[in-house]
Protein backbone atom coordinates (compact mmCIF):
# COMPACT_ATOMS: atom_id res chain seq x y z
CA UNK A 1 0.00 0.00 0.00
CA UNK A 2 1.33 3.42 -0.91
CA UNK A 3 1.39 6.41 1.43
CA UNK A 4 -1.27 9.10 1.05
CA UNK A 5 1.18 11.45 -0.70
CA UNK A 6 2.20 8.73 -3.13
CA UNK A 7 -1.47 7.86 -3.74
CA UNK A 8 -2.27 11.47 -4.60
CA UNK A 9 0.70 11.72 -6.94
CA UNK A 10 -0.22 8.44 -8.68
CA UNK A 11 -3.82 9.56 -9.14
CA UNK A 12 -3.04 13.05 -10.35
CA UNK A 13 -0.63 11.83 -13.04
CA UNK A 14 -3.48 10.15 -14.92
CA UNK A 15 -6.77 11.64 -16.22
CA UNK A 16 -8.51 8.47 -15.00
CA UNK A 17 -7.22 9.31 -11.53
CA UNK A 18 -8.86 12.73 -11.66
CA UNK A 19 -12.16 11.08 -12.52
CA UNK A 20 -11.77 8.25 -10.00
CA UNK A 21 -11.04 10.70 -7.17
CA UNK A 22 -14.05 12.84 -8.08
CA UNK A 23 -11.99 15.73 -9.46
CA UNK A 24 -10.14 15.97 -6.16
CA UNK A 25 -13.05 15.59 -3.73
CA UNK A 26 -11.84 12.10 -2.77
CA UNK A 27 -8.55 13.59 -1.62
CA UNK A 28 -10.32 15.10 1.40
CA UNK A 29 -8.42 14.09 4.54
CA UNK A 30 -11.72 13.59 6.36
CA UNK A 31 -14.62 11.44 5.10
CA UNK A 32 -13.65 11.30 1.41
CA UNK A 33 -16.80 9.32 0.52
CA UNK A 34 -18.98 12.01 2.04
CA UNK A 35 -16.93 14.70 0.30
CA UNK A 36 -17.43 12.87 -3.00
CA UNK A 37 -21.18 12.59 -2.42
CA UNK A 38 -21.37 16.32 -1.67
CA UNK A 39 -19.37 17.18 -4.77
CA UNK A 40 -21.75 15.02 -6.84
CA UNK A 41 -24.63 17.37 -5.99
CA UNK A 42 -23.29 20.13 -8.27
CA UNK A 43 -23.31 18.16 -11.53
CA UNK A 44 -26.63 16.59 -10.49
CA UNK A 45 -28.24 20.04 -10.61
CA UNK A 46 -27.43 20.08 -14.34
CA UNK A 47 -28.16 16.39 -14.95
CA UNK A 48 -31.64 16.68 -13.45
CA UNK A 49 -32.60 19.04 -16.26
CA UNK A 50 -31.95 16.39 -18.92
CA UNK A 51 -34.79 14.43 -20.48
CA UNK A 52 -35.25 11.04 -18.79
CA UNK A 53 -33.59 9.11 -21.65
CA UNK A 54 -30.58 11.44 -21.60
CA UNK A 55 -30.35 11.18 -17.80
CA UNK A 56 -30.35 7.38 -18.14
CA UNK A 57 -27.65 7.63 -20.82
CA UNK A 58 -25.59 9.93 -18.59
CA UNK A 59 -25.90 7.43 -15.72
CA UNK A 60 -24.83 4.54 -17.97
CA UNK A 61 -21.92 6.57 -19.34
CA UNK A 62 -20.94 7.70 -15.83
CA UNK A 63 -21.03 4.09 -14.62
CA UNK A 64 -18.94 2.82 -17.56
CA UNK A 65 -16.48 5.70 -17.16
CA UNK A 66 -16.26 4.85 -13.46
CA UNK A 67 -15.54 1.17 -14.12
CA UNK A 68 -12.63 2.22 -16.36
CA UNK A 69 -11.29 5.00 -14.11
CA UNK A 70 -11.64 3.04 -10.87
CA UNK A 71 -9.93 -0.01 -12.40
CA UNK A 72 -6.99 2.17 -13.44
CA UNK A 73 -6.84 3.72 -9.97
CA UNK A 74 -6.84 0.28 -8.32
CA UNK A 75 -3.98 -0.83 -10.57
CA UNK A 76 -2.01 2.37 -9.93
CA UNK A 77 -2.50 2.30 -6.15
CA UNK A 78 -2.45 -1.49 -5.68
CA UNK A 79 -5.36 -1.20 -3.22
CA UNK A 80 -8.69 -3.02 -3.76
CA UNK A 81 -11.01 -0.10 -2.96
CA UNK A 82 -9.02 3.03 -2.11
CA UNK A 83 -10.83 5.58 0.04
CA UNK A 84 -9.80 8.38 -2.28
CA UNK A 85 -11.68 6.77 -5.18
CA UNK A 86 -15.13 8.38 -5.04
CA UNK A 87 -16.51 8.35 -8.59
CA UNK A 88 -18.73 5.52 -7.35
CA UNK A 89 -20.25 7.99 -4.88
CA UNK A 90 -20.96 10.41 -7.73
CA UNK A 91 -22.94 7.84 -9.71
CA UNK A 92 -24.60 6.38 -6.61
CA UNK A 93 -25.68 9.85 -5.51
CA UNK A 94 -27.10 10.61 -8.96
CA UNK A 95 -29.12 7.38 -8.79
CA UNK A 96 -30.32 8.25 -5.27
CA UNK A 97 -31.59 11.63 -6.47
CA UNK A 98 -33.50 10.26 -9.45
CA UNK A 99 -36.90 10.80 -7.73
CA UNK A 100 -36.18 14.54 -7.63
CA UNK A 101 -35.35 14.86 -11.31
CA UNK A 102 -37.73 16.59 -13.74
CA UNK A 103 -39.96 17.93 -10.94
CA UNK A 104 -39.85 20.81 -8.49
CA UNK A 105 -38.61 19.76 -5.07
CA UNK A 106 -38.58 21.12 -1.53
CA UNK A 107 -35.28 22.35 -0.10
CA UNK A 108 -34.98 19.41 2.28
CA UNK A 109 -35.40 16.67 -0.34
CA UNK A 110 -31.87 16.76 -1.86
CA UNK A 111 -30.49 16.81 1.69
CA UNK A 112 -32.59 13.75 2.51
CA UNK A 113 -31.42 12.04 -0.70
CA UNK A 114 -27.82 12.78 0.21
CA UNK A 115 -28.28 11.44 3.76
CA UNK A 116 -30.14 8.33 2.58
CA UNK A 117 -27.42 7.52 0.07
CA UNK A 118 -24.70 7.91 2.71
CA UNK A 119 -26.73 5.72 5.08
CA UNK A 120 -27.13 2.88 2.57
CA UNK A 121 -23.56 3.23 1.31
CA UNK A 122 -22.15 2.94 4.84
CA UNK A 123 -24.62 0.39 6.30
CA UNK A 124 -24.45 -1.80 3.17
CA UNK A 125 -27.67 -3.82 3.48
CA UNK A 126 -27.85 -6.97 1.38
CA UNK A 127 -27.15 -7.17 -1.60
CA UNK A 128 -24.94 -4.07 -1.28
CA UNK A 129 -22.79 -5.93 1.28
CA UNK A 130 -22.60 -8.97 -1.01
CA UNK A 131 -21.48 -6.84 -3.97
CA UNK A 132 -18.95 -5.01 -1.80
CA UNK A 133 -17.44 -8.29 -0.58
CA UNK A 134 -17.59 -10.38 -3.76
CA UNK A 135 -17.16 -8.05 -6.73
CA UNK A 136 -13.71 -6.61 -7.31
CA UNK A 137 -12.02 -4.15 -9.63
CA UNK A 138 -13.64 -1.15 -11.22
CA UNK A 139 -16.98 -2.90 -11.68
CA UNK A 140 -17.12 -3.98 -8.03
CA UNK A 141 -16.28 -0.49 -6.80
CA UNK A 142 -19.05 0.99 -8.92
CA UNK A 143 -21.75 -1.67 -8.50
CA UNK A 144 -22.18 -1.65 -4.72
CA UNK A 145 -22.65 2.13 -4.72
CA UNK A 146 -25.14 1.87 -7.58
CA UNK A 147 -27.13 -0.60 -5.47
CA UNK A 148 -26.92 1.73 -2.46
CA UNK A 149 -28.19 4.49 -4.76
CA UNK A 150 -31.18 2.35 -5.75
CA UNK A 151 -32.05 1.74 -2.08
CA UNK A 152 -31.74 5.47 -1.36
CA UNK A 153 -33.87 6.38 -4.39
CA UNK A 154 -36.64 4.01 -3.28
CA UNK A 155 -36.51 5.36 0.28
CA UNK A 156 -36.53 8.95 -1.03
CA UNK A 157 -39.56 8.17 -3.21
CA UNK A 158 -41.46 6.91 -0.18
CA UNK A 159 -40.28 9.83 2.00
CA UNK A 160 -41.32 12.45 -0.54
CA UNK A 161 -44.81 10.97 -0.68
CA UNK A 162 -45.18 10.73 3.09
CA UNK A 163 -43.72 14.13 4.04
CA UNK A 164 -45.33 17.06 2.20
Amino acid sequence: MKSDANQRAALLRDPAGWIACGFGSGLSPVAPGTAGSLAALLPWLMLRELAPALYAAALALGFALGVWACARAVRALRVDDPGCVVWDEFVGQWIALLPLSWTPFAWWQPIAGFALFRLFDIAKPWPVSWADAKLKGGFGIMFDDALAGVYAALALMVLTRVVP
